[in-house]
């Protein structure tokens, strides 16, 4: 398979590999566990949050009403009847007209309380406080259920859990948290100008950057990298590893052997193991990726060169990775600027220009496809569509930051 198949839009590659996204199995494990998973059913609160009214304030639970008017000139004068404990008893506080309670943050607002006014707004003389500054009513509480009610829903089956995520989980007494499992991507490069990271590269040889970094990137995004190191450009060696990757993994990802030399024979073998879908989408860098699947799991072929292969693994691979790992709100942060070069494109296929912003400037990283100092140099992505002929300086960009 020497030339390419029908180059298609990078929108149809997406559509593609979000298709073949299968979601893996679940699993319960322990909360202080759960951080950067995703949770795989809704979760509901168990128990009213809170259980009762209460102090969101350190100061003086009172009776709205009994503050009306109350300033440093002409204070409201109110008899303290003592202090919330807290984790006391709620049954056995309640004030009248007239009177107050102490309540720290948190604490039980004692019956007949509507309001708290802040410590700094008020002044203890003897059994006596003076109130210096009005409050209104349910100022500084929180009431019964406020938060959460029973039965309520607290968080989406699909979120990325975060530690604030953690926080509420444990509030609502989730403790064995459901989550998706972390599927398994085979990494592996191909080529017999590759040596290992290890070495030395001699003459016309070049370490192996890619696994490294494909493997990186998808463990960043939930996943486990199965490493199946470098494959020489042997047919039958090839197909062994190839096949041995699909069968103990979720999906594969092959660096290198997509182009249309006669030697490479990444989509031959993939259409022997099973299905390629594409060879060939309108985007530079990355054109000659290879979208393909065996016995149900995905297997794409990325450019050899180190910045296309990022370009793909940021433009298509991550939509593939986001289905399987049940991530349905993944958000990928943006910034709007100004280019501050003119950028050229050619009709007919996206380009992807690395960018360094700076403010509300971006400037662009022209390099060659094979460069590796693009990669740490920018801080993140334009997309100029196919239909455009390129941006002059002062046009406003978005910027995918990675």
């Amino acid at each position: 398979m020497s030339l390419f198949l029908k180059v298609v839009p990078a929108s149809d590659a997406i559509a593609i590999v979000r298709h073949l996204a299968r979601t893996v199995d679940a699993e319960y494990i322990p909360l202080t566990e759960a951080v950067g998973r995703v949770l795989s059913k809704n979760i509901k609160a168990d128990i009213d949050i809170p259980g009762y009214d209460r102090s969101v304030v350190d100061g003086f639970a009172v009776r709205a009403a009994d503050t009306i008017g109350a300033n440093d000139a002409i204070p409201a004068m109110l008899r303290s009847k003592g202090r919330v404990e807290m984790g006391g008893n709620i049954q056995r506080t309640s004030i009248d007209p007239g009177q107050c309670f102490y309540v720290p943050t948190g604490g039980v607002l004692p019956k007949g309380a509507n309001a708290v006014v802040m410590l700094e707004n008020a002044e203890n003389v003897g059994d006596e406080i003076l109130i210096k500054k009005p409050v209104a009513h349910r100022e500084n509480v929180l009431l019964y259920n406020e938060d959460f009610s029973k039965g309520e829903l607290v968080i989406c089956r699909g979120k990325r859990l975060t530690s604030q995520d953690i926080g509420v989980l444990a509030a609502v007494g989730c403790i064995q948290v459901p989550v998706f499992l972390k599927p398994i991507i085979g990494v592996l490069s191909t080529g017999n100008e590759l040596v290992s990271a290890t070495e030395v590269p001699g003459s016309g040889q070049i370490r192996d950057s890619n696994s490294n970094m494909v493997g990186s990137f998808v463990q960043e995004r939930g996943c486990h990298p199965k490493y199946f190191g470098i494959v020489k450009d042997n047919q039958e060696s090839l197909y062994a590893i190839l096949k041995k990757a699909v069968a103990e993994c979720d999906a594969v990802l092959i660096s290198g052997g997509s182009s249309k030399d006669d030697r490479d024979m990444v989509a031959s073998l993939i259409g022997d193991l099973g299905e390629v879908l594409i060879h060939g989408i309108a985007i530079a860098p990355g054109k000659p990726t290879i979208i393909g699947c065996s016995d149900q799991k995905p297997i794409i072929g990325l450019p050899g060169h180190p910045a296309s292969a990022f370009i793909v693994l940021f433009v298509i691979v991550r939509h593939l990775i986001d289905g399987m790992t049940g991530d349905a709100s993944p958000q990928q942060e943006k910034v709007r600027a100004r280019i501050n070069q003119n950028v050229p494109s050619q009709k007919g296929r996206e380009d992807y220009v690395r960018v360094f912003v700076e403010g509300e400037k971006a400037t662009p990283l022209f390099g060659k496809s094979g460069l590796l100092n693009t990669l740490v140099r920018s801080n993140g992505v334009i997309q100029i569509p196919a239909e455009s002929e390129g941006l002059e300086v002062g046009d406003l960009v978005e910027v995918w930051l990675w």
